[in-house]
């Protein structure tokens, strides 16, 4: 039986996490909260635009709308990673060795553990960024392709070209994919060992949300009534198979995926608040929790998988816990 210890906010949540085993919920206001003892918060910016869990150390990398890049760890301390005054920090992510890539404007920046800093220019906006799940190498979503730059190299970036806005980006666990979202309601990847594109369309509003299965043979996605879940198994990913759809409601749009951290199951939420499990080998489904008044805007499993942080549009935040 699940049970939910429900934290009501005051603006939207732009993400949830663990650190540890402390769940935190970056919003859009610039704060930050987290559940420690007691409920705790900290102002990290002026206006908060990107936000995310870094997954090689416990800390959750934020940008502002006050050109601000930050960190908060799993203890509350705060730290100013760089300061772009003027303008929008609209994308964050954590590389490993403790580097930081953030985005503003038509160039994405990456600063290593040391402080050096090196910056990569593109022609159009910096919509998205990833890291390779080894290596120093980042992906950078932008108009018409992602760009792939390897970090402290002379090496010239590689480019993936499709047209369109392609509005964020993600590698696959196993580093064999590349995947973006884009403006309109579609996917599109690209195999890496050959550039091969993989189109994944068919979706009646735009995806927001990714999620990759435990051992990466699976791609969650919001933009459906149902989670799209893509099959990524054999040497063609999942061109000619058709994805699997869980928890299918015909009167809500799935907002948010969220795959647990070792079992073929993912965590769904939706426009009316409601978050459900569902297993991917069965379809069978668990109610989590019923319902709000806003669509969830962010989930996330701790590191044990009998936990899962919530965020909604609306500020209502929460965990939901399995342990019961």
């Amino acid at each position: 039986m699940a049970t939910v210890a429900p934290l009501d906010l005051d603006a939207h949540c732009l993400a949830a996490a663990f650190l540890g085993d402390v769940p935190f919920f970056a919003l859009v206001d610039g704060t930050v909260h987290w559940l420690d003892h007691g409920h705790h918060h900290a102002q990290l910016c002026d206006g908060m635009v990107s936000a995310s869990a870094d997954p090689f150390s416990k800390r959750l990398l934020i940008g502002g709308e006050d050109g601000k890049v930050g960190s908060i760890d799993g203890s509350g301390e705060t730290r100013e990673i760089a300061s772009l005054p003027n303008k929008w920090i609209n994308s964050v992510a954590a590389g490993p060795r403790g580097s930081v890539a953030y985005s503003a404007g038509r160039s994405s920046y990456v600063v290593l553990e040391g402080g050096k800093t090196h910056e990569f220019a593109e022609q159009r906006t910096v919509e998205g960024l990833a890291f390779a799940p080894k290596g120093m190498r980042l992906a950078v979503a932008r108009y018409n392709g992602v760009s792939l730059h390897w970090i402290g190299t002379q090496a010239a970036a590689v480019d993936l070209e499709w047209k369109g806005a392609h509005t964020d980006v993600d590698f696959s666990p196993d580093g064999a994919y590349v995947v973006s979202t884009m403006q309109e309601n579609a996917l599109h990847g690209w195999r890496l060992k050959d550039n091969r594109d993989m189109r994944m369309s068919g979706y009646p509003v735009k995806v927001k949300s990714l999620s990759w299965s435990a051992k990466g043979k699976w791609l969650a996605t919001s933009g459906a009534p149902a989670a799209i879940v893509w099959p990524f198994t054999g040497k063609d990913g999942p061109m000619g198979k058709s994805p699997l759809e869980l928890g299918t409601r015909g009167d809500q749009m799935v907002t948010f995926v969220a795959c647990h951290p070792s079992d073929d199951v993912v965590a769904i939420g939706y426009t009316d608040g409601m978050v459900l499990a569902v297993r991917f080998g069965d379809q069978k489904e668990a109610v989590m929790r019923r319902g709000g008044n806003a669509p969830i805007s962010s989930m996330a499993w701790n590191s044990r998988g009998v936990q899962l942080a919530f965020g909604s549009e609306a500020g209502e935040c929460g965990v939901i816990d399995l342990s019961a």
